[in-house]
């Protein structure tokens, strides 16, 4: 191999953003003087940031974005034993929520150019069992709302979001998270916007909000009673401080990540069989993820082999998301329950995508070094 950039550091994909630490400390030290460190004023000042910037009345802060799926699919009113539609292109932490407590994903196909989850293969799914369908609002690209909530409406079932790497994005010019019956924001220490760990459900609806705040706290309702089954999805002062000073810097990392974004663009524009990943033109972004495609027939390397090549110059790329979900345990071994129809476009788009390092922590310098090592990948077939 030639003399190529070499990173003493390991280069991460989702390599947390800290913000102001001055700032983090001050709202710390006071939650300590207060000797309040769960579900106390640091909470509901972040849950009333996050709703504004959701545009709902509504923000049900929670300990991870995991068990929030889990409050709103409960919130929304799906039961234990029913179905639920899922894209197979996600996170496995998508279906998991679901069956942890009972609700069957069956996977779904995804529109190739978006990732996301196709409404047409959707309404093919929908059955006696199905309870409810859950969009993916995959790399921060808005799933297809409009065709979607139709579908639900048609069919009568909730259609909720895993709204995991949305906030800050707009769907035609109104902000991700005020769709369908309920959204769910993460706040883990990979995503742009984080409380070391955390989450929130955002609603328009009041009874879903209820429920979902109950649900988090034992089933505890504002009355002090307890009405309902519940966990313990609390989130601490110290999260809820992290993702308040996060905010603070929301608009700077966001520009931050969209010149990363471009100088990927600039850096592989030209490279033949490879693409960078754009968001949907006239919407507002967050680019936390920088994804290309690699087409093998074109590059004439398969993408796990530029992987390789990253990893051994010790850039951590990651094949977000490879495999695709029913192509794991447990679904995999259940493939009539988990994946009745084929998912053709799923597969191949596991194939192709790498997520490539960006957020603060990244600058022009390291992305043109990155940019340097795919071409030479590329160019030399690995």
């Amino acid at each position: 191999m030639p003399q190529l950039p070499a990173f003493r550091e390991p280069l991460h994909v989702g390599r947390p953003n800290i913000g102001d630490r001055d700032r983090l400390r001050e709202r710390i030290d006071a939650a300590l003087d207060r000797r309040w460190l769960s579900s106390g004023p640091l909470v509901r000042e972040l849950e009333e940031r996050v709703a504004a910037l959701a545009g709902t009345r509504h923000a049900v802060a929670t300990c991870n974005a995991t068990i929030g799926l889990q409050l709103a699919a409960r919130a929304v009113g799906i039961e234990p034993g029913a179905e639920v539609i899922v894209p197979a292109f996600t996170w496995v932490a998508t279906p998991h929520a679901l069956g942890w407590i009972g609700i069957t994903p069956v996977f779904c196909d995804v529109d190739e150019e978006t990732g996301n989850i196709d409404p047409a293969h959707a309404e093919k799914l929908i059955g006696p069992a199905t309870g409810g369908i859950l969009g993916v609002h995959v790399f921060g690209r808005p799933c297809p709302v409009d065709e979607l909530t139709a579908l639900a409406e048609h069919r009568g079932v909730p259609l909720f979001f895993d709204a995991a790497h949305g906030l800050g994005s707009t769907y035609r010019g109104r902000p991700v998270g005020g769709f369908g019956a309920a959204e769910v924001f993460s706040f883990h220490a990979t995503k742009f916007i984080n409380s070391f760990e955390g989450g929130a459900v955002v609603t328009d609806d009041p009874e879903t909000a209820a429920r979902a705040r109950a649900m988090r706290n034992f089933g505890i309702q504002d009355d002090g009673q307890v009405g309902t089954a519940g966990t313990n999805a609390k989130l601490s002062e110290a999260s809820a401080a992290m993702g308040l000073t996060s905010l603070e810097s929301m608009d700077d990392l966001m520009a931050h990540n969209l010149a990363n974004q471009r100088a990927y663009e600039d850096g592989l524009g030209d490279l033949p069989g490879v693409t960078v990943r754009r968001q949907e033109p006239g919407e507002r972004a967050n680019h936390q993820y920088v994804v290309i495609e690699i087409d093998e027939a074109v590059a004439g390397v398969h993408r796990d082999r530029v992987h390789a090549v990253l990893s051994e110059r010790n850039v951590l790329s990651r094949r977000y998301f490879h495999p695709s979900c029913h192509q794991v345990e447990p679904y995999r071994s259940s493939p009539g329950t988990h994946a009745p129809l084929p998912l053709p476009h799923a597969e191949a788009l596991s194939e192709r995508v790498l997520s490539l390092p960006t957020g603060s922590a990244v600058d022009a310098t390291d992305i043109a070094g990155v940019c340097d090592i795919v071409r030479w990948a590329v160019q030399n077939r690995g």
